[in-house]
């Protein structure tokens, strides 16, 4: 069973060599870990062709959501609702809908007092 979506900045803390990100993630179980098309895009975008394949296999590791008609949906509503971004009105759909948390650090957008689907792992 997954437990969790993996919002694209604790990634990239972890590439940017965060160490509590780094932390955090190793002591994840990918088989109950996931990332969404939208933070595997976000994190490879970061990358040129001589140094992609090292995020690759980090990514792979993890279970992958992407959009269908029903995440699209409730993202857009989202997006109403709270004002987000569209990609953070993704995630956010996308975790509800599985019914999983959201592991982030973006408190400004996804603050767990309000939003009980929202992990915060660590703070910098």
């Amino acid at each position: 069973m997954i437990e969790r979506l993996l919002d694209s900045v604790i990634l990239i803390d972890h590439f940017n060599g965060i160490s509590k990100a780094t932390r955090f993630i190793s002591g994840l179980d990918p088989s109950k870990t996931a990332i969404s098309v939208i933070s595997r895009a976000e994190i490879l975008v970061g990358f040129d062709a001589d140094s992609i394949e090292q995020p690759k296999a980090l990514l792979d590791q993890f279970i992958l959501f992407n959009i269908d008609k029903e995440t699209a949906d409730k993202a857009a509503a989202l997006r109403r609702e709270h004002g987000w971004k569209l990609p953070d009105a993704f995630q956010a759909a996308i975790a509800i809908i599985a019914g999983i948390r959201l592991s982030t650090r973006n408190t400004k957008d996804f603050d767990p007092a309000i939003h009980a689907f929202v992990e915060v792992p660590y703070r910098i």
